[in-house]
C-alpha cells in the first residue's frame, strides 16, 4: 500500500467520479482507476461499487476512507514540520556547545528566538570529536566549537575569534604581554582540549622550547587553587576574563598574541537556518 494509492482513493471517494478525481489530481483517468484497483487487491477489499451510472463507497470503503484521511493528514503534518525544521522556523534545535560560551550563547539564542519564537533549544556539552560524530549520526543539528576543524563532509563556518590569555604566577606579570620563552621552565597545565594542546605545543616550539607538560586541568577552579597555593604552573584560557586567585595569579595577553577561531559546524545540506544562526552568533 502506497500513500499515492490512498490519496487517489480519497479523491475518488470525495468526487464519486473517476474523471473528476483525475482532473483534481492532474493525471489521466486510467492511472487513477489502476491505482485504486491495485489498492483494493492489496487490501483484499472492495472499496468502491462501480457501475456505468455511478461510483459509490461500500461499507468497507467508508471505514477505509476515515483511516486513509487520517494517514494522509498525519503525512502532510509531518512534511510541514520537516519543512519548518529545515528552514529554522520552529521545532527542536540541538546544539553542541564548547565551554565558556555562555554570554555568546545567551545573546545568540535571544536573537534567534526573536525570529523563531517557537524554537525549542537543547544544549549538549562534549568534545569537538563528540560533536562531529553526533552531527554525522544526525544526533545534533549544529555545534559551536573553538579551534580549526577539518571535516570535508560537514559545513564549517568561522564566526568569531577569541584571544588566548595566559594565567601565570604574578611574578611573571607583563602588562605588554607575556613572552612564551619566559615560561619555558614552568609546567603548562591545560584541559583535555586537543586543539588547544596542539596549538600551545606548536607555539612553544616556535618560541624555541619544548613545554613542560603538567597535570591536566580537570576542574578549573581546583587548578587555580593549586596554582595559587604552592604548585606554580601556567595555563591558557579563551577570552580575556576568568576567575583567579587575586594576588597570587595574573591573567593577561601573550606577546605576540594568539587567538582561537570560533566555528559553527552543521551537517551538509542544512538550508537557510545556517544563515540565521551565523547572523545570531557572529
Amino acid at each position: 500500500m502506497e500513500l499515492r494509492q490512498l490519496r487517489y482513493f480519497v479523491t475518488v471517494a470525495e468526487e464519486l467520479h473517476f474523471g473528476r478525481a483525475a482532473e483534481r489530481l492532474n493525471i489521466v483517468q486510467p492511472a487513477v482507476s489502476q491505482q485504486v484497483a491495485r489498492l483494493e487487491r492489496e487490501l483484499g477489499l472492495q472499496l468502491l461499487d462501480r457501475s456505468s451510472r455511478h461510483v459509490r463507497l461500500t461499507g468497507d470503503g467508508e471505514r477505509m476512507l476515515r483511516e486513509a484521511r487520517a494517514v494522509l493528514a498525519a503525512t502532510d503534518r509531518a512534511n510541514e514540520v520537516a519543512a519548518e525544521l529545515a528552514s529554522g522556523r520552529s521545532g527542536v534545535l540541538r546544539i553542541g556547545m564548547a565551554p565558556g560560551l555562555r554570554d555568546r550563547l545567551e545573546r545568540g539564542l535571544a536573537a534567534l528566538r526573536a525570529q523563531t519564537p517557537d524554537l525549542d533549544v537543547r544544549l549538549t556539552s562534549g568534545s569537538t570529536g563528540d560533536y562531529l560524530a553526533a552531527l554525522r549520526a544526525g544526533e545534533l543539528d549544529v555545534a559551536f566549537v573553538r579551534g580549526e576543524v577539518a571535516a570535508a563532509d560537514l559545513q564549517v563556518i568561522e564566526l568569531w575569534r577569541d584571544p588566548l590569555s595566559v594565567l601565570v604566577p604574578t611574578s611573571y606579570q607583563a602588562d605588554d604581554g607575556v613572552k612564551l620563552i619566559d615560561l619555558a621552565g614552568l609546567p603548562l597545565r591545560l584541559p583535555a582540549d586537543p586543539w588547544l594542546q596542539e596549538r600551545m605545543a606548536a607555539a612553544c616550539r616556535a618560541a624555541g622550547f619544548e613545554p613542560v607538560i603538567g597535570r591536566p586541568v580537570e576542574d578549573f577552579e581546583a587548578a587555580i587553587v593549586e596554582m595559587a597555593t604552592g604548585s606554580p604552573a601556567w595555563t591558557v584560557v579563551y577570552g580575556t576574563a576568568c576567575e583567579s586567585a587575586e594576588g597570587a595569579l595574573w591573567m593577561g595577553p601573550l606577546a605576540p598574541g594568539l587567538s582561537a577561531p570560533g566555528q559553527l559546524i552543521v551537517a551538509g545540506g542544512q538550508p537557510e537556518c545556517v544563515d540565521v544562526l551565523a547572523a545570531a552568533f557572529a
